[in-house]
């Protein structure tokens, strides 16, 4: 690979999103050089779900294949690295890695995704992405049925609540503190028969990331098989805000319907731009975002 060449487009991030936009780029002929330092936010996930031929799948496994069908794609190049600054050029951007190396491209796609931010309960982080998991989607069916937690309070644990108990009636709702449920909210949990726990959670134990039980701050314990929380995150990579593209108040990307950030010739996709954090659903963005970016590259070849 030629480090002095001009890329069509620079993607940052070789995960589901990233390594689908390589897809549809490389198809359209485009010089595409992927870079990625192989460290997707699922992988402690054991499985992958709710994606078509690939339900059940090991992530690190459908990332290979992916990496495979790209094989035979010669214009699409991948850089094993940390992505760490980025730069305006007259030609479009400059990318930075950790170790040194320097990459230019005329487009640039961020695909870099989130980094969770675990809490420092005992055993919390230990079991994310085993058993205590965010999406009933992408997990849900596999713990139908069992003893089921719901760690939250306020509007979040309401709501929730109610979505899980489509999945388990042996639902019970964690506060790790006193409730902050209004009455009404209190009174339709106990009207379906889910119990509110308010008392201070100190640790989870846990085996190979699998849940066994509760222990509390008064030293009582409670058996749960699967916990769902809701954990704060940060965008995985700084390059985005160096760049100047907007950041909404929830902490994602802003993009409009073409997956373009704020910022002319950037496009994102991915966990750092969707609530919906699902394999099935970066792969799509990904797709779109190529086709987009490699229609924005006619029209200017063609002024």
């Amino acid at each position: 690979m030629n480090k002095d060449k001009l890329f069509d487009v620079i993607i940052i991030g070789g995960s589901y999103a990233g390594l689908s936009a390589a897809l549809g780029l490389g198809r359209a002929l485009r010089n595409v050089l992927v870079i990625d330092n192989g460290k997707p936010c699922n992988r402690q996930t054991p499985h992958s779900h709710n994606f078509l031929t690939q339900d059940g799948m090991i992530p690190s496994e459908i990332n290979r294949l992916a990496k495979k069908d790209l094989e035979i794609y010669e214009t699409v190049f991948f850089y094993n690295g940390f992505a760490s600054h980025g730069n305006k050029t007259k030609k479009g951007f400059k990318i930075t890695t950790k170790s040194g190396e320097i990459f230019n491209s005329k487009k640039l796609i961020v695909a870099t995704g989130i980094k969770d931010i675990m809490s420092d309960i005992e055993g919390f982080k230990e079991s994310w992405g085993i058993s205590i998991i965010h999406c009933p989607y992408c997990h849900g069916y596999e713990v139908r049925n069992k003893a089921t937690g719901i760690l939250g309070n306020s509007d979040y644990g309401f709501d929730f609540s109610k979505l899980i108990s489509n999945w388990t009636k042996d639902l019970t709702l964690y506060t790790n503190g006193k409730s902050e449920l209004t009455q009404e909210q209190t009174e339709q949990l106990s009207l379906h028969q889910i119990p509110i726990i308010e008392k201070e959670i100190i640790s989870f134990n846990q085996n190979n990331g699998h849940l066994n039980y509760i222990i509390f701050k008064d030293g009582t314990t409670i058996k749960i098989d699967a916990l769902y929380a809701r954990v704060p995150f940060v965008q995985n990579s700084d390059i985005p805000k160096i760049l100047g593209c907007e950041i909404d108040k929830m902490g994602y990307i802003t993009v409009d319907n073409f997956q373009k950030t704020t910022v002319p010739g950037i496009y994102a996709c991915g966990d750092n731009v969707s609530l919906i954090r699902s394999v099935a659903n970066a792969v799509g963005m990904g797709a779109k975002t190529a086709a987009m970016l490699n229609k924005e590259l006619i029209d200017e070849e063609w002024l």
